[in-house]
């Protein structure tokens, strides 16, 4: 009788000891699906990001112009300029105030605000009333951004740095920011960081 219980018990002893082998294994095969899940999960993640990031950050259509800078013109002498509106080359030694006008201002004038890192935003005078406000509520009082109407433009819209130009299909079109973002200030700009305010040229509207 106590051999058949000596050997009940060993039976049991053992049943547990694989019962507890059994449950390790699938806590550890548990374990690894969902770390695998996770990894998995992650990678998904950072793809999609930089899928994404890449097509947010595409600015096609820019072109490019090489100008040296500091190269003025006696005040009030017109430069025939290249492009329309102008990305650079020779200017007044006066620069336009950044800001916003309702009115045509001086190519030699805005370019020499280029020169200091501005952004100049033209459009063409005819242009919808309510896109013209779009550009203005995008200029805001942003101290290096220049609004104003451009007879003659090749597009609704243009947005010029020094160097650079990219002609926009109106003012809801999303590149004008992402042009603003990579060339307002840009690190090649020939005196970046000079004012682009202070001037006698030109008393911006308000926004």
């Amino acid at each position: 009788m106590s051999k058949n219980k000596a050997q009940a018990r060993r039976e049991h002893i053992e049943r547990m000891r694989a019962d507890a082998k059994r449950k390790e294994r699938r806590t550890a095969l548990l374990t690894w699906g969902a770390g695998a899940f996770v990894v998995v999960l992650l990678i998904g993640l950072v793809a999609g990001y930089i899928i994404y990031d890449r097509k947010a950050s595409a600015l096609t259509g820019v072109q490019t112009f090489k100008y040296s800078g500091g190269e003025h013109v006696q005040p009030g002498q017109n430069v025939q300029y290249k492009e329309t509106p102008p990305a650079g080359g020779p200017h007044d030694q006066e620069w336009q105030n950044c800001g916003i006008y309702d009115k045509p201002i001086r190519n030699e004038h805005a370019v020499h605000s280029l020169e200091h890192g501005a952004v100049w935003i033209t459009y063409k005078p005819d242009l919808p009333k309510d896109q013209v406000e779009t550009l203005r509520e995008t200029v805001g009082n942003d101290g290096y951004l220049l609004l104003s109407p451009y007879e003659g433009l090749p597009a609704p819209v243009v947005a010029s740095s020094w160097g650079r130009q990219i002609k926009l299909d109106g003012a809801d079109d999303p590149r004008l920011k992402e042009f603003i973002k990579k060339y307002k200030q840009a690190p090649d700009t020939p005196e970046l960081g000079a004012s682009c305010s202070g001037t006698t040229q030109g008393t911006p509207i308000q926004p």
